[in-house]
């Protein structure tokens, strides 16, 4: 793999050191609101949230009574977490952002491990991420150092210094993709409870939210009250090895805190902390524009484990609504004007086993052969390579494959070729993108729904990161082989179900109306800013200002 580029390098240093350009508009700044609120719901597909739209009652209601873009894309191929949570408050595609996956393979680097993670910075000595669904991982530190790009926060606080960039997950990259590498105040979960980054003492209100949750996790949890409209969509199905999902309402039983993060009660406790902060923080009632970037993590863990169609997905739901409604109404309960959005990082696939019985009967598990080890064997008996060395390396079945340094250029040369061969001869493969092609391609622009699958691997791609060559697989092939580590289902593919996700904005006084032409999550970050009294230069930022004033004027300045 090729080293970061000193331009690279120096894009992110000079990033997160301030000088990213951003300024003032010259208009007043009385219509800017207090405070932005720009909220993630990690695998919240543009179908689930279509689903369920009926139903909404709090958080979720309000926000379909703005201004609603049903038809938002995350445009780029490597629908994963990081990627996804990147694009939302950069306003660029990952490619731009460096963001490529959730982990890529490093060869060049000096550790044993050469998986680098999306928000971790490897050059500590001594650490080593480790396996990301794996009980334990490595002993890594996150950072927003991979991010190539300043978030919109960051940008605020250029021109505003006394504006707070504030970012609430459950999972550390969802929040440092969205705060960015300057931030006043960023929480995360590990293990039982939120934490910051090193060096950074917790707020007292944290720290008693994290003495509460001490206090409960390990107890025995009632299961959920089975809302009527999900009674229908309570069905049992089995996953192999006896095991099932589809009727499960969340119930724990003493000591299982393990299984925590994969119920509503996740988010819950991550609305406290977002609540807990806009109180002693007192988001949005100073005089600069504060960001609050919240993204909730329950959905997406719910989605892997029991998938998207279930009585669990029912419920989460409903609860998730319920969650956003409680942030809401502490805003409101304090007069804050504030603007919101919503969107995910991704959208979802459910387990093949309930697609097979709901009419997609090509739906099916990868093979578990398909993996760079068992291509890489292949490639070594058909060309005769007698060396042990691995040949190729990839973090997943699909996505980025690497291939070896340790050849010799024409060597490697050949191994690309045989690999990417029977790659795209497998019947599982849609197509293979060669990274070469990849990095004489212009970023696509146009109508996201109409680009080619090159053209999404393109928004993923860079050179210094991405791999030799990018496997896509066929639409309805679930790359998880085995369920036998609690995933059923997943997301990732460069299809429309993973790509679709919600886009929704909400302010005190907007005009509500639907949009069903397709936008961008890119497109977030320019509208905000625009509402922010921010200018972005045009070459900075990959999206455009949304004109959702719903009138004659325009928020787009």
């Amino acid at each position: 793999m090729r080293k970061l580029s000193i331009v690279t390098a120096l894009t992110g240093l000079i990033a997160f050191g301030g000088t990213a350009s951003a300024e003032h508009h010259n208009e007043a700044d009385a219509d800017q609101p207090k405070l932005i609120v720009a909220i993630s719901v990690d695998q919240l597909s543009a179908d689930l949230f279509a689903e369920y739209r009926s139903v909404f009652t709090a958080g979720l209601k309000r926000l379909s009574q703005g201004a609603v873009f049903p038809n938002g894309y995350q445009s780029h191929a490597a629908t994963e977490t990081c990627p996804g949570h990147a694009t939302i408050m950069t306003g660029v595609h990952p490619g731009r952002a460096g963001i490529i996956a959730n982990n890529w393979i490093d060869l060049s680097i000096g550790r044993d491990d050469k998986t680098v993670y999306c928000a971790e910075d490897e050059r500590i000595e001594g650490t080593s991420f480790g396996d990301i669904t794996a009980a334990t991982q490595g002993d890594y530190v996150p950072s927003a150092w991979h991010l190539l790009v300043p978030t919109l926060g960051e940008r605020v606080k250029l021109v505003s210094p006394e504006s707070q960039n504030v970012a609430v997950s459950g999972k550390d990259r969802g929040a440092l993709m969205m705060g960015g590498g300057k931030t006043d105040a960023i929480y995360w979960w590990k293990g039982k409870g939120f934490e910051t980054q090193a060096g950074r003492a917790l707020d007292p209100v944290v720290a008693a939210i994290n003495a509460d949750i001490a206090g409960t996790i390990d107890k025995a949890r009632a299961p959920y009250a089975v809302p009527q409209h999900c009674e229908a969509r309570t069905q049992k199905i089995g996953h192999g090895n006896g095991k099932s999902v589809g009727d499960y309402a969340f119930q724990r039983p003493e000591g299982a805190s393990r299984i925590f993060r994969g119920s509503p009660d996740f988010d819950h406790v991550t609305i406290n902390v977002a609540n807990g902060l806009v109180d002693s923080m007192k988001l949005g009632q100073g005089k600069a524009t504060d960001i609050l970037s919240v993204s909730l993590s329950a959905t997406d863990y719910i989605g892997h484990a029991f998938g998207t169609a279930g009585l669990e997905m029912c419920i989460q739901m409903g609860e998730l609504d319920r969650q956003i409604g409680r942030l809401f109404k502490n805003l409101d309960e304090k007069n804050i004007d504030y603007v919101a959005v919503l969107t995910a990082d991704h959208g979802g696939h459910d387990l093949p086993e309930r697609l097979i019985i709901q009419g997609v009967p090509d739906a099916e598990r990868i093979d578990p052969m398909l993996n760079a080890k068992g291509i890489a064997t292949q490639v070594r008996e058909n060309l005769g390579i007698e060396t042990e060395d691995q040949l190729l390396y990839a973090d997943s079945p699909f996505g980025d494959y690497y291939v070896s340094l340790n050849l010799a250029p024409e060597q490697k040369a050949r191994v690309k070729t045989e690999a990417m061969r029977l790659l795209r001869a497998h019947r599982q493969v849609q197509t293979i993108v060669d990274g070469a092609d990849l990095e004489d391609m212009p970023m696509p622009t146009g109508a996201v729904e109409e680009w080619s699958l090159a053209e999404r691997a393109r928004a993923s791609y860079h050179p210094d990161r991405s791999g030799d060559f990018i496997v896509l697989l066929k639409r309805a092939v679930t790359p998880i082989a085995s369920t036998a580590r609690g995933y059923v289902a997943t997301h990732g593919s460069p299809w429309d179900y993973d790509r679709r996700v919600p886009i929704l904005f909400w302010r005190q006084g907007l005009q509500h109306f639907e949009q069903p032409m397709s936008v961008k999550t890119v497109d977030i970050a320019p509208t905000l800013a625009s509402m922010a009294g921010i200018k972005i230069p045009a070459d900075e930022i990959d999206g455009r200002c949304l004109d959702i004033d719903n009138g004659p004027g325009s928020n787009c300045k």
